[in-house]
């Protein structure tokens, strides 16, 4: 080896000059190809006028520009933290393996075993950076050149796992909710208008489809019933005809009441594909986790088996609270109500939902997707990294439910949870910006802004002078609405925004 020998390889200096080509060839190759094809990706959702997804492509390039960062510091600072030296008797504590001291002597081949793995220890602490800087003081550098290249390793594989799920999660949840289409289209046949919906038209309540498959009666065991029914209804026709109908007509009557042909399915795929660059991230408190985990991973504590319950039992808590979302809207109406005239309207309210903030759940699924993703990016990681054997790895009594868990997990929430998330969440007191289109949307916000402009004049001005120049100068909200709106599709914006509900 040239250069000393003591070094762990040949340094560029003794390195052909086709073998760093041929490397820098591929690398670089590999890393243009995957941005030409995200960028590509990006111009096709654009032009389809795609937004929220676009957004979304944006945030995997964020995330893929921190891991570069990430990177670029793990190696950029290697040779600093191989040379932060510390006693060999603090690397003895809190170890993901048995340390080879602490094993049981089994004869001689166990003596040997345990002499050779301290052998490559003290390659190790003589490794990279020449003649053994940490060994020379008779400690052991803090983290290995090894251990670095593997945690690297680890980071880079976690965030493509969490991005791969959550595309998967929204393309498997937004399968399932495009099968609503055909009900959206159902109404639209059957010419819906205002004068129908609140036609005359005496009905029992308890005799209504949406009553008879959400209202458990009143009584003591009424509310721990429940939830019993909610628990299990996410598993079976989460969301059935007559809740989309139910619920489709509370949100128009709440918030856009004088466009009853409103598009609420198309409405609510945006919305939708709004939340979901901000479930393909992942967040500040996301990586904190990821370093307790870490922290928390000893030999013996099996917390790679025990933490894989956290994101089971918040998602089943999840598609239980949304359910009851529904069971409650149609307690709300049963126990008002014998008879009602007209079609049967529920009453969003974000009373009903945890702290009385919708986004709550939102924040759920983002960390149950990461920690699921994050359950399976480790395990691959081990396997691929250690071998099935590994210590790390466990025993298969663990390693088995621990599998079908995430693959439960993952399932669930394509089928079940996402879907409910998008349409439950649609009963809050206030709509979301993306019920309009983006010209839409910066008109509102225009027409807003002039309002308001116009009101602080008319305040600051005598009586009377402001009144005429306010009334003038601007228009009812339906009015300018309109004008805004004339490029969009009737089916699309409503006429009114109403006075019941606010902007999210």
């Amino acid at each position: 080896m040239g250069g000393g020998g003591e070094e762990e390889g040949t340094t560029l200096e003794f390195t052909p000059t086709w073998v760093v080509a041929c490397v820098c060839t591929v690398i670089v190759a590999i890393s243009l190809a995957v941005e030409r094809l995200i960028h590509f990706t990006g111009k096709i959702l654009k032009k389809k006028n795609q937004k929220p997804l676009f957004e979304a492509v944006q945030k995997v390039k964020e995330e893929l520009m921190l891991l570069g960062f990430i990177s670029l510091l793990l190696t950029v600072f290697q040779g600093s933290i191989i040379k932060m030296c510390v006693r060999e008797s603090v690397t003895h504590h809190l170890l993901p393996c048995e340390f080879p001291s602490e094993a049981p002597s089994k004869g001689e081949s166990s003596d040997n075993t345990t002499e050779t793995i301290f052998h490559l220890r003290r390659l190790l602490a003589e490794e990279f950076t020449g003649a053994g800087y940490c060994a020379a003081k008779d400690k052991v550098p803090l983290l290995s050149v090894e251990a670095l290249h593997h945690l690297h390793i680890f980071i880079f594989v976690l965030a493509i796992v969490h991005v791969t799920f959550s595309v998967l999660t929204i393309v498997f949840g937004g399968a399932k909710i495009r099968q609503w289409k055909h009900w959206e289209d159902s109404i639209a046949k059957d010419n819906y208008d205002t004068e129908q919906v609140l036609k005359p038209k005496l009905t029992d309540v308890h005799q209504h489809d949406f009553i008879k498959g959400r209202f458990l009666g009143i009584g003591k065991n009424s509310a721990i019933l429940g939830w019993l029914h909610s628990f299990f209804k996410q598993f079976y026709g989460s969301v059935t005809r007559s809740d989309y109908m139910t619920l489709r007509l509370g949100f128009i009557m709440t918030h856009c009441r004088g466009n009853p042909k409103f598009n609420f399915h198309k409405y609510m795929i945006r919305a939708l594909e709004d939340d979901f660059k901000k479930v393909v991230g992942i967040s500040w408190y996301l990586w904190i986790f990821v370093v307790i985990f870490l922290l928390l991973n000893v030999n013996g504590w099996h917390t790679y088996f025990w933490i894989a319950f956290i994101p089971l039992m918040l998602l089943l808590a999840v598609g239980t609270k949304l359910e009851h979302v529904i069971s409650q809207l149609a307690h709300e109406v049963a126990e008002k109500h014998i008879a009602i005239e007209g079609e049967l309207i529920v009453k969003p309210s974000d009373d009903h939902f945890w702290f009385h903030r919708p986004r709550i759940v939102l924040f759920f699924i983002h960390f149950i997707l990461f920690q699921n993703a994050f359950e399976i990016a480790f395990f691959f990681w081990i396997w691929v990294q250690y071998g099935f054997d590994s210590c790390i790895m466990g025993q298969v009594r663990y390693i088995v439910p621990r599998l079908v868990i995430g693959i439960f997990i993952q399932v669930l929430c394509s089928y079940s949870t996402l879907p409910l998330y998008a349409i439950v969440t649609q009963m809050g007191s206030s709509f979301k910006k993306a019920i309009f289109e983006e010209h839409v949307q910066v008109g509102l916000v225009g027409w807003a802004q002039k309002v308001k402009r116009k009101n602080q004049l008319k305040a600051a001005a005598p009586n009377g002078s402001a009144e005429g120049s306010s009334n003038n100068g601007s228009s009812t909200p339906g009015i300018q609405l309109g004008r805004i709106a004339q490029k969009d599709s009737v089916e699309d914006i409503p006429p009114t925004t109403g006075a019941q509900g606010g902007t999210k």
